[in-house]
């Protein structure tokens, strides 16, 4: 493609990533006044003194110069000529897609995994570190303290972006409503209970809820059930991508308190099923990812479907193996594989634990390797 765009939350690398990968193009924020309202207002004569091979960076400053882009990349189709980053919010892929459509790679780049935050000179070095800092490359690579930096990141990116896509205008609701679903990360959503307990409507929340997903602070698991049109209507899990933002909106100032605190279950939950939309999402497969709960009382944390296989995943923060772990995961291969005998259906159990083995068909993987196995 000649024009490649790299979106995901803010401070997740995207800059970081695509000058270490392109080093020879040249490079333009439009996140300064006067470059912006150059591209702006002079959208041909910006590309101009930007032929190409190029790197623009906070490309969603300037939604205009999109259909220029086009226009440009028509007349010459050099693969790779303009790598384009930004933040994601409400309205930019579509923006993106209505006018390179055909034109466009489009990749997601989240924050880091548990087996690139290893790569750090200084990695968290246990569990409940690991998902109290969160993955976000800034605090790893200049060794921040994570609660501060989450702090700033909650004011100056997360309600900053908000209040400019929906003009909000009660930023104590807003918050209110951010730490709320926190903490009911790894729960089933209700809208009209948040709605009341923020103070606000049910078409209020959603709409946050909406910018947060396309900001990709917050992302759902629908219900995996085999009419495929009933997945859109029954209630999904949510889960907080980040869950060292999660720990900071609710309170959790050191691991030691998190190691404690009721909700760390949930937040191991999200931290897991995070780290497998990761898995995905770098490799730019479509997430696929489900929960499944049955009327009669079965659950299983996660579900992935592929073509060819499904895997169903129990997620347990404790570092003992019991044997009550997998009785979900006993029932499972047999119920997926009424949707469609012809795929095959792994089990998995992810705990809080250092050592892997295989237990009644189930493949245990301890919290550190979750990265090692293969999610495709």
């Amino acid at each position: 493609m000649p024009v490649v765009a790299v979106t995901g939350p803010r401070q997740s690398g995207k800059t970081t990533l695509c000058r270490a990968c392109f080093p020879d193009h040249a490079y333009a924020s439009l996140e300064p006044l006067d470059v912006r309202s150059f591209a702006q207002e002079d959208p041909r004569g910006f590309l101009a003194q930007y032929p190409g091979p190029a790197v623009f960076d906070e490309v969603q400053r300037v939604p205009a110069l999109f259909s220029y882009l086009q226009e440009v990349v028509d007349q010459r189709p050099d693969p790779g000529r303009f790598i384009l980053t930004g933040s994601q919010h409400f309205g930019l892929s579509e923006a993106i897609g209505q006018s390179l459509a055909g034109r466009v790679a489009l990749l997601n780049l989240l924050p880091l995994s548990v087996d690139e935050l290893a790569r750090f000179p200084d990695p968290p070095r246990d569990l409940w570190t690991t998902v109290w800092a969160g993955g976000y490359p800034r605090i790893h690579d200049r060794g921040l303290d994570a609660g501060r930096w989450l702090a700033d990141y909650t004011a100056t990116y997360v309600q900053r972006d908000v209040r400019q896509v929906l003009r909000v205008t009660d930023l104590d609701a807003f918050t209110r409503a951010l730490r709320l679903i926190a903490g009911r990360t790894a729960q089933e959503l209700n809208l009209s209970t948040l709605g009341a307990d923020a103070g606000v409507t049910h078409p209020t929340v959603r709409s946050w809820l909406s910018v947060l997903e396309t900001s990709f602070i917050v992302f759902p698991l629908p219900p995996w059930l085999r009419n495929a049109r009933k997945r859109i209507v029954k209630a999904p899990k949510m889960h907080m991508v980040d869950s060292g933002l999660a720990c900071h909106l609710l309170g959790i100032r050191d691991p030691d308190q998190l190691r404690t605190h009721p909700l760390r279950g949930a937040l191991f939950e999200s931290w897991v099923a995070g780290e497998v939309l990761k898995a995905r999402v770098h490799r730019r497969a479509s997430a696929d990812l489900f929960h499944l709960r049955e009327t009669r009382g079965m659950e299983v944390d996660l579900i992935v479907e592929g073509s060819r296989r499904m895997i169903g995943v129990e997620v347990k923060s404790g570092a003992t193996v019991a044997s009550d772990w997998f009785t979900a995961l006993a029932a499972l291969p047999e119920l997926l594989a009424r949707g469609d005998p012809h795929r095959t259906v792994e089990a998995r159990l992810i705990y809080g634990g250092e050592t892997g083995q295989t237990r009644s068909g189930v493949q245990v993987i301890p919290w550190r390797e979750v990265q090692e196995v293969e999610w495709g």
